[in-house]
């Protein structure tokens, strides 16, 4: 073999001198057959250090396999035990549990009937007021309540005290320390007065009960037919009975209160059209009282005219007439009647001032009471198209405004159709006297 590749270099090299130079003396051919042998001798050499390593590496591989597959085998078998002794204790288990359930028999469903009124107990005393100072009581009943073990004659004796306790509770009304947090949102440590689970006091101001943080709230408004002076009262523990309000549903009237707006916020939900409406109103009542106080003047005037004939005055409508009439004596029949019509007819405007406009008035409010339900519906379906029809609250705005405008148009209206009938049958009163009047003179002078 390494005569044949000595053969094959030698022709190779001498094809190489024949093509690329002149015939080299046989120095020079020594030296690269030396060369050429040397190359060769390195090359197997890296052959066969590499050779060594594969062999080296492959009886490792080797090694770490078979203790790869010993480690198999000893797992299986421990798998196997494993399995074993799972289904041995699974069926010991099972052999317990039986046995557990034909010891218990029927106290199995009794100790489930506990579990389940410590649950529901649980959530009711955290619920309520009385419970701001008895976090221990609530994680007991919890704690039996999730508790996966059959209760004991203990745990079964602290569940009934602790129902016995909520039901005397209901009943008292006590003075404690709790957390109060005030109006203005500081929170501090302060006595209250709790009566049972319906109400709680703190000076004059009501409380609302918070079970996430087991503290009282001021409620931020409080009801209004409550006298404060007995709530203080009450506070101070003033002896005997004393008059109060109460919510029976544990919080949810006294939050119902806080959400129902003041009269005030039900003016704000009309918006502008329900102050124009308001405005409205006022100058109606504005010009009903100033036209009231007139005719009553000129009313008076005209009675004490009535007594005094004889003595005109100008200060009243028949007192004009009559001093007209007066004037006129020497004139002829014809003509004095004449004057005493253009007298009236004088007096007239100035009795019925103002019904026009009254009238007017009464007439817009319902009109602008309409236009306040129109705008409050368009309102009502852009917050629709906005928002969808998820959320009531973002279209109350709306409806709030078109129904509030509506009452407002109306109670507007209603009233000063009323005042207006009853300055108009006023005028005609007056006017039907200054008529009279006028009459019994024109007959006089044709006599």
């Amino acid at each position: 073999m390494k005569r044949r590749s000595r053969i094959a270099a030698l022709a190779i090299a001498a094809i190489l001198a024949g093509h690329f130079a002149a015939p080299a003396a046989a120095g020079e051919l020594d030296q690269l057959l030396e060369r050429i042998e040397q190359t060769q001798a390195a090359d197997a050499k890296l052959r066969r250090e590499r050779e060594q390593r594969f062999r080296a590496a492959n009886v490792e591989q080797k090694q770490l396999l078979d203790a790869l597959r010993a480690q198999v085998a000893t797992e299986q078998v421990r798998g196997d035990e494993l399995k074993t002794r799972f289904d041995s204790n699974e069926a010991e288990l099972q052999q317990l549990e039986q046995a557990l359930q034909a010891r218990t028999g029927e106290l199995g469903e009794l100790f489930g009937t506990v579990r389940q009124t410590a649950k529901d107990l649980a959530a009711l005393v955290a619920e309520s007021p009385a419970s701001a100072n008895a976090a221990e009581r609530v994680a007991l009943l919890e704690q039996l309540g999730e508790s996966k073990v059959l209760p004991d004659i203990a745990k079964l004796h602290a569940m009934w005290r602790a129902l016995q306790r909520a039901t005397v509770e209901t009943g008292r009304v006590v003075r404690e320390s709790a957390d109060v947090v005030a109006s203005n949102g500081e929170a501090a440590r302060a006595e209250i007065v709790r009566i049972g689970e319906f109400a709680a006091l703190h000076g004059a101001d009501y409380l609302r009960y918070e079970p996430a943080g087991r503290r009282f709230v001021v409620l931020p408004r409080q009801p209004v037919h409550v006298d404060a002076a007995t709530l203080a009262a009450l506070h101070d523990g003033a002896p005997g009975y004393l008059p109060l309000t109460i919510d029976p549903t544990r919080g949810a009237l006294m939050g119902m209160l806080v959400d129902t707006p003041t009269w005030s916020e039900r003016l704000q939900q009309g918006g502008v059209v329900g102050y124009t409406i308001l405005a409205v109103g006022a100058i109606g009542l504005l010009i009903v009282f100033v036209r009231m106080l007139y005719l009553g003047r000129v009313h008076a005037r005209m009675r004490r005219q009535l007594r005094d004939l004889a003595d005109p005055r100008d200060d009243n409508p028949l007192g004009r007439v009559l001093q007209v009439a007066r004037q006129a004596e020497a004139a002829d029949p014809a003509n004095l009647e004449l004057q005493i019509d253009e007298a009236v007819l004088r007096e007239l405007p100035r009795l019925t001032r103002g019904e026009g406009l009254l009238k007017l008035l009464a007439g817009v409010a319902p009109l602008l009471g309409l236009l306040g339900t129109v705008v409050g519906m368009i309102v009502t379906f852009q917050a629709i198209s906005l928002f969808g029809t998820g959320d009531p609250k973002l279209m109350a705005n709306g409806i709030s405004q078109a129904l509030v405008t509506t009452a407002l148009g109306l109670i507007v209206a209603i009233p000063l159709l009323f005042l207006h009938t009853l300055l108009a049958a006023r005028g005609r009163t007056l006017t039907q006297l200054l008529d009279q009047q006028s009459l019994g003179l024109a007959i006089m002078a044709r006599e």
